[in-house]
Protein backbone atom coordinates (compact mmCIF):
# COMPACT_ATOMS: atom_id res chain seq x y z
CA UNK A 1 0.00 0.00 0.00
CA UNK A 2 1.45 3.72 -1.18
CA UNK A 3 2.03 5.42 2.60
CA UNK A 4 3.03 8.58 0.34
CA UNK A 5 0.61 11.43 0.67
CA UNK A 6 1.36 14.50 -1.30
CA UNK A 7 4.55 16.88 -1.32
CA UNK A 8 5.29 15.94 2.55
CA UNK A 9 2.88 13.42 4.44
CA UNK A 10 2.76 9.57 5.11
CA UNK A 11 -0.29 8.32 6.11
CA UNK A 12 0.62 4.58 7.54
CA UNK A 13 -0.64 1.17 6.64
CA UNK A 14 -0.76 0.04 10.13
CA UNK A 15 0.05 3.24 12.06
CA UNK A 16 1.48 2.57 15.38
CA UNK A 17 0.57 3.38 18.73
CA UNK A 18 1.77 5.87 21.54
CA UNK A 19 1.91 3.23 24.42
CA UNK A 20 2.94 5.21 27.37
CA UNK A 21 4.17 9.11 28.21
CA UNK A 22 5.73 10.67 30.78
CA UNK A 23 6.43 14.31 31.87
CA UNK A 24 8.93 15.75 34.66
CA UNK A 25 8.61 19.34 35.11
CA UNK A 26 10.12 22.09 37.23
CA UNK A 27 8.68 24.76 40.18
CA UNK A 28 7.25 27.22 37.64
CA UNK A 29 5.80 24.17 35.44
CA UNK A 30 4.43 23.04 38.59
CA UNK A 31 2.42 26.25 39.52
CA UNK A 32 0.49 26.56 36.12
CA UNK A 33 -2.49 25.61 34.97
CA UNK A 34 -1.31 21.66 34.37
CA UNK A 35 0.44 21.22 37.19
CA UNK A 36 -1.70 18.34 38.90
CA UNK A 37 -1.46 16.67 35.54
CA UNK A 38 2.49 15.69 35.74
CA UNK A 39 3.91 12.55 36.10
CA UNK A 40 7.05 14.18 38.33
CA UNK A 41 7.87 17.93 39.33
CA UNK A 42 10.46 19.10 41.65
CA UNK A 43 10.25 22.17 43.27
CA UNK A 44 14.30 22.72 43.45
CA UNK A 45 15.09 22.91 39.33
CA UNK A 46 18.81 21.84 40.03
CA UNK A 47 16.59 17.82 40.05
CA UNK A 48 19.66 17.10 42.65
CA UNK A 49 22.43 18.45 40.45
CA UNK A 50 25.66 21.15 40.14
CA UNK A 51 24.48 22.51 37.32
CA UNK A 52 21.79 23.57 35.03
CA UNK A 53 22.92 20.80 32.10
CA UNK A 54 22.77 18.04 34.39
CA UNK A 55 19.97 18.70 35.57
CA UNK A 56 18.29 19.08 32.26
CA UNK A 57 19.47 15.19 32.05
CA UNK A 58 18.38 14.06 35.12
CA UNK A 59 15.39 15.32 33.83
CA UNK A 60 15.51 13.76 30.67
CA UNK A 61 16.71 10.12 32.30
CA UNK A 62 13.06 10.42 34.69
CA UNK A 63 10.67 10.58 31.84
CA UNK A 64 12.53 8.20 29.89
CA UNK A 65 12.01 5.40 32.87
CA UNK A 66 8.71 6.50 33.92
CA UNK A 67 7.37 5.99 30.48
CA UNK A 68 9.22 2.34 30.24
CA UNK A 69 8.13 1.63 34.27
CA UNK A 70 4.33 2.35 32.50
CA UNK A 71 4.69 -0.25 30.31
CA UNK A 72 6.22 -2.76 31.57
CA UNK A 73 9.02 -2.70 29.22
CA UNK A 74 13.02 -2.68 29.92
CA UNK A 75 15.28 -0.49 27.93
CA UNK A 76 17.09 -3.32 26.73
CA UNK A 77 13.23 -4.39 24.69
CA UNK A 78 13.71 -0.92 23.30
CA UNK A 79 15.00 -0.84 19.64
CA UNK A 80 16.34 2.63 18.81
CA UNK A 81 15.91 6.17 20.93
CA UNK A 82 15.17 9.88 19.16
CA UNK A 83 16.03 12.25 21.67
CA UNK A 84 17.11 16.26 21.53
CA UNK A 85 17.45 19.12 23.65
CA UNK A 86 18.44 22.35 22.76
CA UNK A 87 21.92 22.72 23.90
CA UNK A 88 25.33 21.99 22.11
CA UNK A 89 25.86 18.77 20.59
CA UNK A 90 22.58 17.73 22.14
CA UNK A 91 24.90 17.12 25.55
CA UNK A 92 21.41 17.30 27.92
CA UNK A 93 20.11 14.00 25.40
CA UNK A 94 23.44 12.16 25.30
CA UNK A 95 24.31 12.63 29.28
CA UNK A 96 20.80 12.04 30.21
CA UNK A 97 19.75 8.11 28.16
CA UNK A 98 23.85 6.82 28.33
CA UNK A 99 22.89 4.60 31.46
CA UNK A 100 20.02 3.57 29.50
CA UNK A 101 22.55 1.94 26.84
CA UNK A 102 19.88 2.08 24.17
CA UNK A 103 20.72 2.56 20.34
CA UNK A 104 20.68 6.36 19.74
CA UNK A 105 19.62 9.23 17.21
CA UNK A 106 20.43 12.37 18.32
CA UNK A 107 17.98 15.08 17.03
CA UNK A 108 17.84 18.71 16.51
CA UNK A 109 14.84 20.22 15.36
CA UNK A 110 14.64 23.12 18.37
CA UNK A 111 11.50 23.80 19.98
CA UNK A 112 10.00 21.04 17.18
CA UNK A 113 12.57 18.09 18.36
CA UNK A 114 9.12 16.45 19.99
CA UNK A 115 7.76 16.25 17.03
CA UNK A 116 10.86 14.93 14.86
CA UNK A 117 11.41 12.39 17.20
CA UNK A 118 7.70 11.09 17.47
CA UNK A 119 7.77 11.28 13.67
CA UNK A 120 11.11 8.85 13.35
CA UNK A 121 9.85 7.32 15.96
CA UNK A 122 6.61 6.27 13.95
CA UNK A 123 8.06 5.42 10.96
CA UNK A 124 10.49 3.28 12.31
CA UNK A 125 7.95 1.20 13.96
CA UNK A 126 5.56 1.61 11.59
CA UNK A 127 8.30 0.08 9.16
CA UNK A 128 9.09 -2.95 11.19
CA UNK A 129 12.49 -2.17 12.76
CA UNK A 130 12.03 -2.71 16.00
CA UNK A 131 9.06 -3.52 18.47
CA UNK A 132 9.22 -0.24 20.65
CA UNK A 133 11.04 3.32 19.97
CA UNK A 134 11.39 5.41 22.47
CA UNK A 135 10.98 9.57 21.37
CA UNK A 136 12.45 12.18 24.49
CA UNK A 137 13.19 16.06 24.32
CA UNK A 138 14.13 18.34 27.17
CA UNK A 139 14.72 21.72 27.83
CA UNK A 140 15.61 23.97 31.29
CA UNK A 141 15.19 27.89 31.84
CA UNK A 142 18.61 27.92 33.44
CA UNK A 143 20.50 26.13 30.85
CA UNK A 144 18.49 27.90 27.73
CA UNK A 145 19.01 31.50 29.12
CA UNK A 146 22.56 30.83 30.02
CA UNK A 147 23.98 29.53 26.28
CA UNK A 148 21.09 31.56 24.28
CA UNK A 149 20.99 34.90 25.99
CA UNK A 150 21.98 35.68 29.69
CA UNK A 151 23.53 33.88 32.43
CA UNK A 152 20.65 34.15 35.12
CA UNK A 153 23.11 36.55 37.44
CA UNK A 154 22.80 38.68 34.91
CA UNK A 155 18.93 39.51 35.96
CA UNK A 156 18.55 41.20 32.02
CA UNK A 157 15.26 42.83 31.12
CA UNK A 158 12.74 40.38 28.73
CA UNK A 159 10.75 42.39 26.46
CA UNK A 160 7.30 41.52 26.38
CA UNK A 161 7.82 39.59 22.99
CA UNK A 162 10.06 36.68 25.38
CA UNK A 163 9.22 33.53 26.12
CA UNK A 164 10.00 31.32 28.98
CA UNK A 165 11.75 28.19 28.74
CA UNK A 166 10.04 25.29 29.60
CA UNK A 167 11.77 23.56 32.34
CA UNK A 168 10.70 19.97 31.37
CA UNK A 169 11.23 16.87 29.94
CA UNK A 170 8.34 13.95 27.89
CA UNK A 171 9.26 10.97 26.93
CA UNK A 172 7.27 8.86 24.72
CA UNK A 173 7.18 4.79 23.49
CA UNK A 174 5.97 3.88 20.17
CA UNK A 175 5.02 0.90 19.43
CA UNK A 176 3.88 -1.25 16.25
CA UNK A 177 1.61 -3.54 18.01
CA UNK A 178 -0.61 -2.72 21.18
CA UNK A 179 0.65 -3.07 24.61
CA UNK A 180 -0.77 -5.66 27.48
CA UNK A 181 -2.50 -1.35 28.52
CA UNK A 182 -4.34 -1.28 25.40
CA UNK A 183 -3.31 2.32 24.23
CA UNK A 184 -6.20 3.95 22.70
CA UNK A 185 -4.01 6.37 20.61
CA UNK A 186 -2.65 5.86 17.56
CA UNK A 187 -0.03 8.27 14.97
CA UNK A 188 -1.94 7.90 12.18
CA UNK A 189 0.49 10.21 9.53
CA UNK A 190 3.08 12.78 9.93
CA UNK A 191 3.88 15.62 7.59
CA UNK A 192 7.37 16.31 7.90
CA UNK A 193 8.21 20.45 7.86
CA UNK A 194 10.58 22.37 5.76
CA UNK A 195 12.98 25.02 7.11
CA UNK A 196 10.36 28.32 6.50
CA UNK A 197 12.39 32.16 6.77
CA UNK A 198 10.59 35.08 6.72
CA UNK A 199 13.89 37.17 7.31
CA UNK A 200 13.13 37.78 10.95
CA UNK A 201 15.85 38.52 13.36
CA UNK A 202 14.88 39.22 16.67
CA UNK A 203 15.66 36.31 18.80
CA UNK A 204 13.38 37.78 21.82
CA UNK A 205 10.69 37.37 19.48
CA UNK A 206 10.38 33.35 18.55
CA UNK A 207 7.12 33.22 17.99
CA UNK A 208 6.97 35.68 15.21
CA UNK A 209 10.19 33.31 14.15
CA UNK A 210 7.85 30.17 14.31
CA UNK A 211 4.23 31.05 12.91
CA UNK A 212 5.45 31.03 8.96
CA UNK A 213 6.85 27.43 9.61
CA UNK A 214 3.74 26.59 11.39
CA UNK A 215 1.43 27.78 9.02
CA UNK A 216 3.70 26.10 5.87
CA UNK A 217 2.86 23.00 7.82
CA UNK A 218 -0.52 23.18 8.95
CA UNK A 219 -1.43 24.10 5.02
CA UNK A 220 0.42 21.30 4.03
CA UNK A 221 -1.31 18.72 5.81
CA UNK A 222 -4.50 20.14 4.69
CA UNK A 223 -3.33 19.60 1.19
CA UNK A 224 -1.07 16.59 1.47
CA UNK A 225 -4.42 14.75 2.67
CA UNK A 226 -7.09 16.70 1.39
CA UNK A 227 -8.67 18.28 4.38
CA UNK A 228 -9.55 21.29 6.52
CA UNK A 229 -9.16 22.65 10.11
CA UNK A 230 -12.80 20.78 10.08
CA UNK A 231 -11.35 17.34 9.94
CA UNK A 232 -9.74 18.15 13.26
CA UNK A 233 -10.96 18.53 17.02
CA UNK A 234 -8.14 20.21 17.85
CA UNK A 235 -4.57 21.68 16.00
CA UNK A 236 -2.20 22.33 18.91
CA UNK A 237 1.24 23.96 17.95
CA UNK A 238 3.57 23.81 19.87
CA UNK A 239 5.68 27.20 21.30
CA UNK A 240 4.51 30.04 19.44
CA UNK A 241 2.67 32.00 21.96
CA UNK A 242 0.42 35.14 21.99
CA UNK A 243 2.53 37.19 19.78
CA UNK A 244 3.26 33.90 16.99
CA UNK A 245 -1.07 32.83 17.68
CA UNK A 246 -1.94 36.13 16.24
CA UNK A 247 0.93 36.03 13.20
CA UNK A 248 -0.44 32.21 12.83
CA UNK A 249 -4.81 32.67 12.58
CA UNK A 250 -3.89 35.78 9.66
CA UNK A 251 -0.81 33.63 7.49
CA UNK A 252 -3.70 30.57 7.43
CA UNK A 253 -6.04 32.91 6.69
CA UNK A 254 -4.32 34.16 3.98
CA UNK A 255 -4.32 30.96 2.21
CA UNK A 256 -7.79 30.15 2.74
CA UNK A 257 -8.17 28.55 6.40
CA UNK A 258 -9.30 29.11 9.44
CA UNK A 259 -8.40 27.49 12.24
CA UNK A 260 -9.27 29.87 15.08
CA UNK A 261 -12.22 28.25 16.98
CA UNK A 262 -9.41 24.39 16.73
CA UNK A 263 -6.08 26.28 17.94
CA UNK A 264 -4.49 25.21 21.01
CA UNK A 265 -0.72 26.45 21.60
CA UNK A 266 1.23 24.55 24.40
CA UNK A 267 2.91 27.66 24.87
CA UNK A 268 0.02 29.23 26.19
CA UNK A 269 -1.40 26.20 28.04
CA UNK A 270 1.39 25.51 30.51
CA UNK A 271 1.10 28.77 32.23
CA UNK A 272 -0.89 31.21 33.51
CA UNK A 273 0.04 34.21 31.74
CA UNK A 274 -1.51 36.61 34.34
CA UNK A 275 -0.15 35.43 37.36
CA UNK A 276 3.18 33.88 35.96
CA UNK A 277 4.83 36.92 34.55
CA UNK A 278 6.14 34.61 31.55
CA UNK A 279 5.42 37.31 29.23
CA UNK A 280 4.49 35.64 25.33
CA UNK A 281 3.92 32.29 26.68
CA UNK A 282 6.22 29.02 27.09
CA UNK A 283 8.93 27.46 24.99
CA UNK A 284 11.58 24.85 24.77
CA UNK A 285 11.81 21.21 23.48
CA UNK A 286 9.93 20.27 27.07
CA UNK A 287 7.15 22.62 26.06
CA UNK A 288 5.24 21.01 23.68
CA UNK A 289 6.46 17.34 24.66
CA UNK A 290 5.25 17.63 28.78
CA UNK A 291 1.59 19.50 27.13
CA UNK A 292 1.31 16.29 24.55
CA UNK A 293 1.95 13.51 27.84
CA UNK A 294 -0.05 15.74 30.68
CA UNK A 295 -2.95 16.85 28.73
CA UNK A 296 -3.38 16.11 25.04
CA UNK A 297 -2.76 12.43 25.27
CA UNK A 298 -5.23 12.01 28.09
CA UNK A 299 -7.55 13.86 26.30
CA UNK A 300 -7.44 11.56 23.24
CA UNK A 301 -7.61 8.37 25.30
CA UNK A 302 -10.74 9.38 26.64
CA UNK A 303 -12.34 9.57 23.30
CA UNK A 304 -13.16 13.93 24.19
CA UNK A 305 -11.32 14.82 20.95
CA UNK A 306 -11.17 11.88 18.36
CA UNK A 307 -8.26 13.29 15.58
CA UNK A 308 -5.86 15.88 16.71
CA UNK A 309 -2.77 18.00 14.46
CA UNK A 310 0.15 18.27 16.78
CA UNK A 311 2.73 20.47 15.76
CA UNK A 312 5.73 21.46 17.55
CA UNK A 313 7.25 24.80 16.58
CA UNK A 314 11.04 25.33 16.45
CA UNK A 315 13.50 28.41 15.67
CA UNK A 316 16.34 27.26 14.03
CA UNK A 317 19.25 29.45 15.22
CA UNK A 318 23.14 29.51 17.26
CA UNK A 319 24.61 32.53 19.48
CA UNK A 320 27.20 31.86 16.78
CA UNK A 321 24.16 32.68 13.83
CA UNK A 322 22.50 35.27 15.53
CA UNK A 323 25.50 37.29 16.67
CA UNK A 324 26.65 37.35 13.24
CA UNK A 325 23.12 38.77 12.25
CA UNK A 326 21.73 36.10 10.00
CA UNK A 327 18.04 35.72 10.29
CA UNK A 328 16.08 33.19 12.78
CA UNK A 329 14.28 30.39 10.63
CA UNK A 330 11.75 28.26 11.96
CA UNK A 331 10.38 24.65 11.41
CA UNK A 332 7.38 22.42 12.39
CA UNK A 333 6.41 18.96 12.16
CA UNK A 334 3.10 17.83 11.94
CA UNK A 335 1.83 14.90 13.82
CA UNK A 336 -1.62 13.77 13.57
CA UNK A 337 -2.69 11.78 16.46
CA UNK A 338 -6.39 9.36 16.53
CA UNK A 339 -8.18 7.99 19.42
CA UNK A 340 -8.74 4.30 18.71
CA UNK A 341 -10.70 1.81 20.54
CA UNK A 342 -9.68 -1.69 21.32
CA UNK A 343 -11.44 -4.81 21.87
Amino acid sequence: MDQIRGSQSLVFARAPYILSAASVVGSKEAEGPLGKLFDMTNQDDLFGADTWEEAESNMQKEACVLALGKAHVTADEVRYLFGGDLLRQGIATSMGVEALQIPMFGLYGACSTSGEALALAAMSAAAGYGKYMLAVTSSHFGSAEKEFRFPLGYASQRPLSAHWTVTGSGAFLVGAENGTLKSHVKITAVTVGKIVDYGLKDSQNMGACMAPAAMDTIVQNFKDLGRTAEDYDKIITGDLGYVGQSILFDLVKGKGYNIRKKHIDCGMTIFDQETQDTHAGGSGCGCAAVTLASFILPELEKGEWKRVLFVPTGALMSTVSYNEGASVPGIAHGIVLEHCENN
